[in-house]
């Protein structure tokens, strides 16, 4: 899976940068009126997303997710969102690495969308991944009009 850690790589650096742009550290946390959450919660998200996701389900890192923090923590500082990711990065590519190709087509451990190859899994984490980093860069240009 070394394309796939590869990628994986490549957008939660991008992630990590979109939050390194942020000229005013309290836009991170700011919420545009209509939009649900800010750029922080959706930082937040995906760290514990993917920790589940791919760390405990796939690498057997034993972290436990907290959903519901994901979305009720606030200032959360930068520094430590940045720290996040970058560890992140290292569970999701030992994770991918160590994964064999008869592992990437058995079924993935927990049911979100009926029951699906871990690859079907690791391909829509991917695509959520994107999802929110593309609203991360979005809050981030509006809320600082640049």
């Amino acid at each position: 899976m070394d394309y796939l850690a590869e990628l994986y790589e490549r957008d939660l650096l991008k992630l990590k940068d979109e939050v390194k742009k942020f000229h005013d550290e309290d836009n991170i946390w700011r919420q545009e009126d209509g939009v649900s959450n800010s750029a922080g919660t959706l930082v937040l998200h995906l760290i514990g997303n993917l920790n589940f996701c791919i760390g405990t389900q796939i690498g057997h890192t034993g972290y436990v997710r907290n959903r519901e923090q994901e979305f009720s923590l606030k200032n959360v500082p930068r520094e430590k969102l940045i720290a996040d990711i970058m560890l992140l990065i290292d569970v999701v590519k030992t994770s991918l690495m160590s994964i064999t190709q008869q592992e990437l087509e058995e079924l993935y451990p927990l049911d979100f969308f009926g029951q699906k190859s871990t690859k079907w899994y690791l391909t829509h984490f991917y695509g959520h991944l994107n999802y929110h980093l593309g609203q991360v860069n979005y809050l981030r240009r509006i809320l600082e009009a640049i």
